[in-house]
């Protein structure tokens, strides 16, 4: 009687498992989103770097084919992620309304139905089964007093004490004691043959309601069969065509490099095979030997310009070490002013891309691939502003070119650990102070409050508001 509940109970479970399923279905779709905003910043990130350094020709578009890769399958996960949510968490969402009715008094209507069901079947049977244990207490109970009076029987005779008249109660002690059994063994034969006939229609009665049940929970088994596999459809990207047809598209860009094809470029542009700027008869000019004083470099918004520059066409001629003359842009000032040189011989270290994965693009590459050469050359170490002390940031001509920014309070969000000494490391939600406004290359200047200085990632941080 009552182990009808744990079938009643599974209708309330079926219930917490469509929020189960639910949580399940949303946290994947965050998690799709998550990679998908990855893979964009990656992409992003990682094309720029390319684009900027050394490599050039088809070999660089093979290498940007990958992040172009990463961005069309980002647009795939976002959709993974939108169909996960608008479509399966939905569906749970609707069947469950639907499936279960909640009562002003708590609990399911479908619950409650059972519960009563389940109460109604059983209520017959049960009564004739107390019926049962009553007659089955009596008759134990008749049988437990003719025994002792049996025994007192049986111990007066070996008593001379007792007179006949007491002997005689004894003896009729023993009689009804026997008549009890009888009867009660009667009754309780005859009760529990009542609760057998009545079996065969309660078990009938009690089926009928478990089948009821089950037919509930079929249709919620089914129900999550079917959006397993609609989730699942979902999930696999091996069946979308537009996913096959990114890498194969990524294959074949790989294949498209040409190392033959990259020489006979560079040759042409870069080597003996591009146009030359001979040296030719010029003129003398006041203007082209002015020197620029500090307050002319500060009032520039471009840049600097030093004398000496001379080119024609798209063509420079060959980059030469200990130039005295650049045209040096606000990019090219801030590269100096790291403890980079980019003039350094090609053996530094520096001139490859670092591995590690919050290396910006800072110190990509020893030189950017439309970095124009000077013509002009001289051998006077002296006069040369990038020579190799300065450039490492011990005296930097150009400290004083870029104008200080108002300092703004701003709040991290996420966490980043500085890959260089230059670098500032926080968690996410700590808040610092933005010295400088952010640059080309996506970094700014900042202030912890402990007081140390350093760069960090500009997209890594929000203002105060």
């Amino acid at each position: 009687v009552g182990n009808y509940k744990r079938t009643v109970k599974r209708i309330d479970d079926g219930h917490r498992l469509c929020n189960d399923l639910m949580n399940c279905i949303h946290e994947r779709a965050r998690i799709e989103k998550v990679y998908a905003q990855q893979l964009t910043e990656w992409a992003k990130r990682w094309k720029q770097l390319v684009e900027k350094g050394p490599q050039y020709g088809t070999v660089e578009r093979a290498w940007c084919a990958f992040m172009s890769e990463a961005e069309k399958v980002s647009e795939l996960h976002l959709e993974v992620k939108g169909s996960l949510m608008n479509e399966d968490f939905e569906k749970i969402k609707n069947w469950q309304k639907e499936a279960f009715h909640k009562q002003m008094m708590g609990g399911f209507k479908e619950t409650k139905e059972a519960e009563d069901g389940f109460r109604k079947a059983q209520k017959p049977w049960a009564k004739k089964l107390k019926e049962v244990e009553a007659a089955k207490k009596a008759y134990h109970a008749a049988c437990k007093e003719e025994k002792l009076a049996v025994s007192r029987e049986t111990n007066s005779k070996a008593d001379p004490a007792l007179n006949p008249e007491q002997l005689k109660k004894l003896q009729d002690k023993v009689e009804r004691s026997k008549q009890d059994v009888l009867k009660t063994k009667e009754k309780y034969e005859k009760s529990l043959k009542e609760l057998d006939n009545a079996t065969p229609q309660y078990m009938e009665n009690m089926e009928q309601v478990f089948e009821q049940c089950q037919q509930f929970e079929e249709k919620r088994l089914r129900f999550f069969r079917e959006v397993l596999l609609e989730v699942q459809k979902h999930l696999d990207l091996s069946n979308v065509a537009s996913y096959k047809n990114i890498y194969r598209e990524l294959e074949q860009n790989i294949k498209t490099a040409d190392a033959v094809e990259d020489l006979r470029w560079f040759r042409a542009n870069q080597g003996p095979g591009m146009s030359m700027n001979w040296p030719q008869f010029e003129e003398w000019s006041a203007d082209l030997n002015r020197t620029l004083s500090r307050r002319e470099k500060k009032k520039a918004s471009d840049g600097v310009t030093l004398t000496g520059i001379n080119q024609t066409g798209d063509q420079v001629s060959q980059p030469n070490k200990h130039s005295s003359s650049l045209s040096v842009q606000s990019n090219t000032v801030q590269s100096v002013q790291s403890s980079y040189n980019p003039f350094e011989d090609e053996e530094d270290t520096g001139s490859t891309v670092s591995e590690k994965e919050d290396n910006k693009i800072k110190n990509v590459s020893s030189y950017e691939k439309n970095q124009s050469y000077p013509t002009d050359w001289s051998d006077e170490e002296s006069n040369n502003p990038f020579s190799s002390t300065d450039a490492n940031g011990d005296t930097n001509p150009f400290d004083e070119d870029t104008p200080p920014a108002m300092e703004v309070r701003v709040r991290a969000l996420y966490d980043y650990e500085g890959q260089e000494q230059d670098e500032l490391s926080f968690k996410a939600g700590d808040e610092l102070t933005k010295m400088e406004n952010e640059d080309e290359q996506g970094w700014c200047k900042g202030r912890l409050d402990n007081g140390q200085v350093g760069l960090y990632p500009a997209n890594y941080v929000e203002p105060i508001q």
